[in-house]
């Protein structure tokens, strides 16, 4: 089960309390204090740790308490520290303070972050001694440790994001350029929660894909799956736009308009794609701007269902009707085919490389 969203309090361990003792021992006069320091309150740390992708564990908790420090003894012994509490989270959580709503935390692979500090140990009589208090009564308390309420928020890390209407093979697509295994089947909305993949295209080259379950229209405003999962959009650094091609063929011999394969017919296909393409376009500008501006590469998939002429001149089209220019990417793919998936690994892999000055591989290279 895949969850990217959790809310608990977090709270650190109190420090261990000093005490007051003195010294009591046969043939030592005039004992003085010998109380020893509590010891210090744990951490609460997280580590973004490659190996989990989601936030199941959090299910239905409501507090992580780290342990206290161990209160001090006479006899100058000191409490033991308590032992951290490490929090294992995926890559790409957000850690957010609910009472002030600032986010305390944003995590990458491997970063190791305390959210929370455990308390001071309060000192023993035994270091409160001074010259002019040489034997106090009394020891410290320890301090209180650190307690917030917290919002935990996964946005998955990838490189390119795989976007696109319901059923236009993007599960497909997944499976056949990574080595992932998402369900695939003939009807709307069989992906539920995004899906990661990776891409190896040799010599040390590697691409993290995601699969973002099917938007639709008023995704943004909440209808279908959309604004639950647009936020895992906004990690990535390329999208990879999936439109059916053979559906937008299927919607326009089904109006009965226009000569088949004709050039009517080329024109409605495009214009079919051009409209599912803008649906999309729509949700993701209405849900952040900023997402409209990243590069992006536009997959007309299952290409071999259509004649191969018709298959081309409608990307011609497409292009035309969008006024793409020579930079911008539009490719004729079936991943079902297997039909130019890798000059679209290659396209993906040369936007990501060059179009991110601070790009770094996803996962190791080695």
């Amino acid at each position: 089960m895949f969850i990217d969203e959790a809310a608990f309090t977090i709270r650190a361990g109190d420090g261990g309390r000093g005490s007051a003792s003195f010294r009591r021992e046969k043939y030592v006069p005039k004992g003085g204090p010998d109380g020893g320091n509590g010891g210090k309150g744990a951490d609460v740390v997280f580590v973004a740790d490659e190996n989990v992708n989601t936030l199941l564990d959090f299910r239905g908790v409501t507090e992580l308490k780290a342990p206290h420090g161990e209160n001090g003894r006479g006899k100058q012994q000191y409490g033991l520290d308590g032992e951290d509490l490490v929090v294992r989270v995926p890559p790409g959580t957000i850690v957010t303070n609910t009472q002030t709503n600032q986010v305390m935390a944003d995590l990458k692979p491997g970063e190791r972050v305390v959210l929370a500090r455990g308390g001071r140990g309060g000192l023993g009589n035994d270091k409160l001694a001074t010259s002019t208090n040489q034997a106090p009564k009394t020891a410290q308390p320890g301090e209180p440790g650190e307690r917030f309420e917290v919002r935990l928020e996964l946005k998955l890390l990838a490189d390119v994001g795989i976007i696109g209407l319901p059923n236009a093979g993007k599960s497909t697509m997944l499976s056949v350029l990574t080595k992932a295994t998402p369900k695939i089947a003939n009807y709307p909305f069989t992906t539920l929660h995004p899906q990661l993949g990776i891409a190896d295209l040799g010599e040390n080259r590697r691409l993290v894909l995601a699969d973002i379950p099917g938007l639709i229209e008023g995704a943004a405003e909440g209808a279908g799956l959309g604004h639950e999962f647009l936020r895992h959009v906004e990690r990535t650094r390329v999208l990879m736009h999936v439109i059916d091609l053979a559906g937008c063929e299927e919607d326009v011999r089904a109006a009965g308009d226009g000569e088949e394969g004709g050039a009517s017919e080329v024109a409605r296909i495009a214009q079919a794609a051009v409209e599912r393409y803008r649906t999309i376009r729509r949700e993701l500008e209405r849900y952040a701007p900023a997402l409209a501006e990243k590069d992006e590469v536009v997959v007309l998939n299952k290409a071999d269902l259509l004649d191969a002429e018709t298959a081309r001149g409608a990307l011609g089209r497409f292009r035309s009707i969008l006024q793409l220019g020579r930079d911008q990417e539009a490719l004729l793919v079936s991943g079902a085919a297997r039909l130019g998936t890798r000059e679209l690994l290659e396209t993906l892999w040369s936007m990501v490389r060059t179009r991110s000055p601070d790009w770094k591989p996803s996962v190791p290279t080695h």
